[in-house]
Order: C-alpha cells, then sequence, then structure tokens
C-alpha cells in the first residue's frame, strides 16, 4: 500500500493510452493490456529512422544498436535485475522452450522436476517434455476447494533428486499472489532451483527479481503496457552455465545464446517506451522525487495497487452477491492477497453465452481456459466451457468498472 499519501490520477493515467478514447470499457487485460503512447512513439521512430541492419558505424545503424540496447538495460534495471541477465524474446512460452533446450544437459535420468497443474501452459509444457529425456516430473497440484497452492505440498514433493520447480507468482484463473520469497527459500533449501512464471503478476506489482532471489523469472511485456515481447531473467551464473541455442560462434555470447532468432529489433528497441511511461507516471504523482528507476518502478505500483484495490472491491462484492455466481479463489479484493483478475462461472450457462451477452453494452471479457487447461479441467469446468474472466488493470477506471457490474447484473 501506497506510503505517501497520494493517489493515482486516473484521468491523467488514460490519456496515454488511446485505445481508451473509444465507446469500449475493457476488461480482458490478463490476457495483453493496451499499449502505452510512449512504446507507439518509439515503435514509429525506430522504423522511420533505424530500420536497418543495427551494429555498423554509419549513423541509422549505430543509433539503432545504441536504441536495442539501451531498452534491453532498462528493461533489467526495471525488474532489478543486471543487464546481463535479461533475454528478450518473442514470447513467454518459446522463452520457457528455449530455457529448457539451454539447461536440460543439467540433469539425469531420474532427477526430478516439480510442475503444476494451476498454472498456463507456457511454464509446464516445456518442462514437461523433458521426460523424454528420462526426467521425472512431479505435480503440485491445487487444493480444489480453494484454487490454491499450498506449500505444505509442496514440501512433500521435495527430496533429493528434485532439480526444479516452476511455479506461478500469480494465477491468470485464480488471481491469488503466491509467496515467492518463502516458496524460493524452501526449493533453495532443497538444493533446486526455481523457474517462476510472473506473467499474470508483472502488471500489478513492482518486479524486485534479486530480493526474491529466484533461479529464472519469466514476464511477457505486452501484459505491461509495451509491444508483444516477453522478457526471461536468469541469474548470470545459470546463463553462463546454460548450453548455446544459437550459432556456434555466439556461443559466449551472453543472453544472446539463448535465443536463435535474435530480438526483434524495432519492438525491442520501442520497450524504453514502456519505462518512458513509468517515468511519466512518476514525476506526475512526485514531481520532488529523485530516485533510481527500480525505486520509481515501486513507488508507481504502490499507486497502482491502491487503485486496482479501491475498484476491484465492487465488482468482487457483486459477484459475491449473485446467487448462482462462483467467484474462483480468493474472496477479496485486497491487493495484498491477490491482483484483480476474476475468473467466475453461472450456473447453467456455458462460459462462452457470458461475454457474448456483454457485447450490446460495449463491456469487453473472456471465456474459456486461457491457456491453463489443467487448471481448468482439475477444477471440473471443462464441460461448461471453462471460467468467465474479468481483469483489470491500472487504466481501468470506477465508471468502466460499475458498467461492468451493471451489464452483468442483466445478463447473468
Amino acid at each position: 500500500m501506497a506510503k505517501s499519501g497520494v493517489r493515482l490520477d486516473i484521468d491523467f493515467t488514460r490519456t496515454h493510452f488511446p485505445a481508451l478514447s473509444g465507446d469500449w470499457a475493457l476488461f480482458e487485460n490478463a490476457g495483453g493490456t493496451l499499449a502505452a503512447n510512449t512504446v507507439l512513439t518509439r515503435v514509429q521512430s525506430y522504423m522511420a529512422e533505424n530500420f536497418v541492419q543495427p551494429g555498423a558505424g554509419y549513423d541509422a545503424s549505430a543509433e539503432g544498436g545504441r536504441r536495442i540496447e539501451e531498452s534491453q538495460r532498462l528493461m533489467a534495471e526495471m525488474i532489478g535485475a543486471a543487464p546481463g541477465e535479461v533475454m528478450v524474446g518473442p514470447s513467454t512460452g518459446m522463452n520457457v522452450f528455449l530455457l529448457s533446450h539451454a539447461i536440460r544437459h543439467w540433469f539425469e535420468s531420474g532427477d526430478e522436476i516439480i510442475v503444476t497443474n494451476l498454472d498456463h501452459e507456457a511454464n509446464n509444457g516445456a518442462w514437461r517434455r523433458l521426460e523424454e529425456f528420462g526426467l521425472t516430473v512431479r505435480e503440485w497440484r491445487f487444493n480444489p476447494e480453494t484454487a490454491e497452492l499450498e506449500v505444505t505440498e509442496l514440501e512433500n514433493l521435495l527430496g533429493p533428486r528434485t532439480r526444479l520447480v516452476c511455479f506461478s507468482h500469480l494465477s491468470n484463473i485464480v488471481g491469488g499472489i503466491n509467496d515467492v520469497p518463502e516458496i524460493t527459500r524452501k526449493v533453495h533449501a532443497a538444493g533446486a532451483l526455481v523457474c517462476v512464471d510472473g506473467v499474470a503478476y508483472a502488471p500489478h506489482r513492482a518486479l524486485d527479481v534479486k530480493a526474491w532471489d529466484v533461479d529464472f523469472y519469466l514476464c511477457s511485456l505486452y501484459k505491461l503496457y509495451g509491444p508483444h515481447l516477453s522478457l526471461l531473467y536468469g541469474k548470470r551464473e545459470h546463463l553462463e552455465r546454460a548450453a548455446n541455442n544459437n550459432h556456434y560462434f555466439l556461443a559466449d555470447d551472453i543472453p544472446l545464446k539463448l535465443n536463435p532468432s535474435g530480438p526483434n529489433h524495432e519492438l525491442t528497441a520501442a520497450l524504453s517506451g514502456v519505462t518512458d511511461y513509468f517515468d511519466i507516471l512518476h514525476r506526475h504523482h512526485f514531481p520532488d522525487s529523485n530516485v533510481t528507476l527500480h525505486e520509481k518502478m515501486k513507488q508507481v505500483f504502490a499507486l497502482i495497487a491502491d487503485h486496482e484495490e479501491s475498484v476491484a472491491a465492487p465488482f468482487v462484492e457483486f459477484l459475491r452477491s449473485k446467487k448462482g455466481v462462483r467467484l474462483i479463489g480468493r474472496q477479496t479484493a485486497a491487493q495484498e492477497s491477490r491482483a484483480p483478475t476474476f475468473s467466475f462461472t453461472v450456473s447453467g450457462r456455458k462460459a462462452e453465452e457470458i461475454p457474448a451477452a456483454l457485447e450490446p453494452f460495449k463491456v469487453a471479457i473472456g471465456s474459456g481456459d486461457f491457456y491453463a487447461a489443467r487448471c481448468i479441467r482439475d477444477l471440473g469446468l471443462e464441460a461448461q466451457g471453462g471460467v468467465v474472466r474479468a481483469s483489470m488493470v491500472h487504466y481501468s477506471s470506477a465508471a468502466d468498472v460499475t458498467r461492468l457490474i451493471e451489464g452483468l447484473d442483466q445478463v447473468i
């Protein structure tokens, strides 16, 4: 919770997202947030001025290379990492696939990897495929009554052959925040590593990978107000030890050796637009503050958490008041407990019926399994088409939430 007494200026915030000037109230933000104006400007600028092969000596090329490197450096600083500890790739699913190939030689037949049945397939499928190489995959299963991962269940799975534990900071279905530092300490004490999916967490809270002591951390930058790219963090010693996925002559080039395609030039260069946006928010709300980018992120996200809790609270109360509606996970909007990603079911209704019924109200929500098919299956919700999901972020306004509630009240 913000300690400054400052509140997020929602009117100012919304001016930075052109799509919010339309007629729709957008509540599928967990699937992808809008890109900030500063990102759009950076993409256009790179493609207009530097859309050549980067890294040569002539001006356009040299400046293009500088913009790409600067964006990569800023992404590292934003999450509390060192510049050589992040890789920009096309998606989180691809980044995990590349990581799994780069480190699978660390493991021997009979070694164990723990994954969950709660999480998005991105931090699931690639690890499970390592069974082909003789590894044993064990599943950390959520409590079906609460839809929560319980640390005691993990402790029962950890053993002398455990090498890696893969889990999410925040489920894109359930929305509850897992205690990453505590889980990481327990896994490290057992002699294993962690790979944390932070995709659903990153739009809502500041990231601090060093403080959490995680080995690998993932986030999708198109869900953090940027372009369709993803970020992989790895401790430097792990990236040095990882095998080369790229051309043989790039074996010592960290992090390029993990990414055989190399980064997308124009979109990577535009990532500085993400930090431009947070700089603008920080300057607007804390004009006299002079701190590092990482500290700016913490201050701004404290305001974001307060705002999100405020606008989400009436929605939680609405869902809890409706007969036949089941809110999955924690029955609260409290910021210390969850993010404003809310999945629910309506008795007697297929999930896909609800978003369609809201379209005349120009309210956009989603339905389905959201690539967390194992979670939907083990919640027993496959037959009704998964869940209905409404997800908010910091540019969601109280007026938008009111429209969502009023629309749902008429269709469920």
